[in-house]
Parts: C-alpha cells; sequence; structure tokens
C-alpha cells in the first residue's frame, strides 16, 4: 500500500480549492493563455511549406524547373513516389504490416489494387522477419521497400540492420554481393500523446553504423525527392518520416519524378549571427524561435536541414559556422549521444578557431517519453529562442 505524503496531500487540497474558487486548471500540456512563444504551429503560414507552384520551383534547384505542381500533404507525397517508382521498375517490392491495407497512415493508399499482390503485400507481425527478408530481395537485385510501422518498434530488426545490412558489402569483398537496393520505412518521432512506444526517435542508434544512409525528410516535396533518391541508391536506407507532419504539412509538390541528393544539407536560410542545424519536424520549431529571435535581437539566423543525418554534410555545416561564428544544434532525439553530440564534435574539430561561443544542443532530455507532458520532453520554440539569446550574448 503506497501511503501519500503529508507534501502530496497539501497540494491536492491546495489544487482542489484553486478548482472549486473557479481558478483555471490544466491537467494537460499545452500553452498557457497569453503565449508568445510556444503557440501552435501554423503550418499555412510557415515559410518551409511552399503555398505556391512558383515558390517551390525558385526556391531550390534540387526540384524540376519547368514541372506542374500539386497540393500534396507529407503522406500523399510518400504515396506519390512509391507509385511512382512501383510503376517504373519492375524490381521495386513494397511490404510491411497492413501495408496491402494502405498502411496506418495511408502512405500505401490503392497500391495494392494498381500494382498487385506480389508486389505489394501485407507481412506477419515480425519486423525482425519484415527486414531479413528484405535483406534477402535486396541481395537477389530486387528494390525492396520496406515498412516498420512505427519506428519504436524497429529494434527486433536491428540486428538485421547493424549485422547484415550493413555489412553485406564489406563482407562479400571482391564477389560483388551487396544489399543496396534496401529501403526500410518507418514513421518516427512525437505527436503530442504517443508515449512510450509511439513517440520515439531512434534514428542516432543508426548513424553509429557504416555502410547504412539514415535520411529524414522536413515536409512532402523534400520527402518525394529523398525517397526516390533512397530506393534508386545502391547502398541500404534507412528512411524515417516524422509522423506528426503526415496530414499537418500541406504544399505543392512537382507531379514530375526527380530526386533529391542523398548527403547533402540544405542551407534554408541565410544569415550572418547564428547558424542553426536541424531536420526533420524541429525545423518548423526552430523557424518560429528564429522569427522572434531576428524580431527582438536584431540579428540574421542562419538555418541548415540536414536532410541525410548520416553520413551528414560535414562541408556545408563547418562552411556555415566559420561565417557565423556560432551554432546550435537542435533535433527531437535524447541529448545524449545525439546527432547533435556528433555535430557539435565535428565543429570543435573543424571550426574551433571560428567559435565566438561555444556550441549548444537543444534536443529532448534524456528520459523515455511520457503521455500528457510529451511536450515538455521534445525542443519547443522558448527552448530554441533561449539557446539563441545565450549564445549571441555569450
Amino acid at each position: 500500500m503506497v501511503i501519500p505524503s503529508l507534501r502530496s496531500i497539501g497540494r491536492l487540497r491546495t489544487d482542489y480549492r484553486a478548482v472549486r474558487a473557479g481558478a483555471t486548471y490544466r491537467t494537460y500540456s499545452t500553452h498557457p493563455p497569453n503565449a508568445r512563444l510556444n503557440v501552435p504551429i501554423d503550418y499555412g503560414n510557415n515559410s518551409l511549406l511552399h503555398q505556391s507552384s512558383s515558390s517551390i520551383i525558385h526556391s531550390s534547384l534540387d526540384y524540376p524547373q519547368s514541372s506542374p505542381t500539386t497540393r500534396l500533404n507529407l503522406y500523399q507525397a510518400i504515396n506519390n513516389a512509391l507509385a511512382h517508382t512501383l510503376r517504373t521498375d519492375e524490381n521495386v517490392l513494397l511490404f510491411g504490416e497492413d501495408v496491402a491495407f494502405g498502411g496506418v497512415f495511408r502512405c500505401s493508399m490503392n497500391l495494392a489494387t494498381e500494382f498487385g499482390s506480389e508486389r505489394v503485400f501485407n507481412t506477419p507481425l515480425s519486423e525482425q522477419g519484415i527486414v531479413g527478408f528484405a535483406i534477402g530481395c535486396a541481395a537477389q537485385g530486387m528494390r525492396p521497400v520496406a515498412e516498420v510501422q512505427f519506428a519504436d518498434y524497429v529494434f527486433p530488426a536491428f540486428d538485421q540492420l547493424v549485422n547484415e545490412a550493413a555489412k553485406y558489402r564489406f563482407r562479400e569483398g571482391n564477389t560483388g554481393g551487396h544489399a543496396g537496393g534496401l529501403t526500410v520505412r518507418m514513421p518516427c518521432g512525437g505527436v503530442g500523446h504517443g508515449a512510450l512506444y509511439h513517440s520515439q526517435s531512434p534514428e542516432a542508434l543508426f548513424t553509429h553504423v557504416p555502410g547504412l544512409k539514415v535520411v529524414m525528410p522536413r515536409s512532402p516535396a523534400q520527402a518525394k525527392g529523398l525517397l526516390l533518391a533512397s530506393i534508386a541508391c545502391n547502398d541500404p536506407v534507412v528512411f524515417m518520416e516524422p509522423k506528426i507532419l503526415y496530414r499537418a504539412a500541406v504544399e505543392q509538390v512537382p507531379t514530375e519524378a526527380y530526386e533529391i541528393p542523398l548527403c547533402k544539407a540544405e542551407v534554408i536560410k541565410e544569415g550572418g549571427d547564428v547558424t542553426i542545424i536541424s531536420y526533420g519536424h524541429p525545423l518548423f520549431t526552430c523557424t518560429e524561435a528564429i522569427a522572434a529571435a531576428e524580431k527582438d535581437f536584431d540579428i540574421k539566423c542562419e538555418l541548415i536541414d540536414l536532410r541525410t543525418i548520416y553520413p551528414w554534410d560535414r562541408a556545408t555545416v563547418l562552411e556555415s559556422v566559420t561565417k557565423t561564428g556560432r551554432a546550435i544544434v537542435v533535433h527531437e532525439s535524447m541529448v545524449n549521444a545525439g546527432v547533435g553530440a556528433e555535430v557539435a564534435a565535428s565543429i570543435q574539430e573543424g571550426a574551433f578557431l571560428r567559435l565566438e561561443a561555444p556550441v549548444k544542443r537543444v534536443a529532448g532530455w534524456a528520459t523515455h517519453m511520457g503521455l500528457v507532458y510529451e511536450k515538455f520532453n521534445i525542443p519547443d520554440v522558448t527552448r530554441i529562442y533561449d539557446a539563441i539569446k545565450q549564445t549571441i550574448e555569450y
């Protein structure tokens, strides 16, 4: 029997009196009234998403310059890329748990109907089996796209990815054997209520493994180009999709097929005072923090999207930090031994004499993902804003 302490009883009694007195009492995590920084992201007006055809075509040479566009959200862009590659390459297979039914996030909707059950099919509930089967297919010259239903469930397949897929080419030596046509897709990251087993971001675990590429897109247009490049890649690719963006992120996406180069970061916004490096969904949080900091402190921030987390684009990051003299790395996964630690160490090695302040990391706390307090675990606008302020004032 657990006996509550007197302090706990007193706190409960105080809370109860406050409720009876008509005070606002929140038992969930959200922004407080009159909040200035930590407010819900307005994806419809966020600069990372292109709301017109001209905007996306002129934003980057990664996109086809003469293609018409259509308005898609992230899961529709994934579906569009999968449909294209299935249509144009008979060696592509798509499989996973519930994939033939469209998948839990609808990324494979209607693909089984169009391409048949021999190329788009369901598998048993076995992540180890799914990835092991995919490696065998890739070793025989196919281009399998295996879906792990949630990144949180990839751990039974960890041995297959690390000890088989990543080592296959190295182990085969001069025989020419490899599993390079393998792509493993998985939804990742927080959604506000996923808790222990539906909100994890395990990308750092894979970035320690030579032989794998690890990719995470930030938007529908980026997802289409990066996924097509991943499927075409002759190395095994772990393709991680921020599931909070599946429906939230909507933008104009070129209808033509295109590939965005892997292992190449993108400077989304140029600036001269501080470099902010991130990837995936936290980029949206970064843009909100940057807008507030630039207004309050009269500075210009440079924002970089790594896109490929491993092997990552050191040259672009070091060039930026050499120019600005300050760096902040932001990611959703835990801060301990995370991507930010590797980026920060590389900056210290490659741009130490140009640094005006210590490299900061803003990341998830070193704890498991909670339920109602999930929002407090991952970087928010205020934490990034404070990091910018502390860095420029150092």
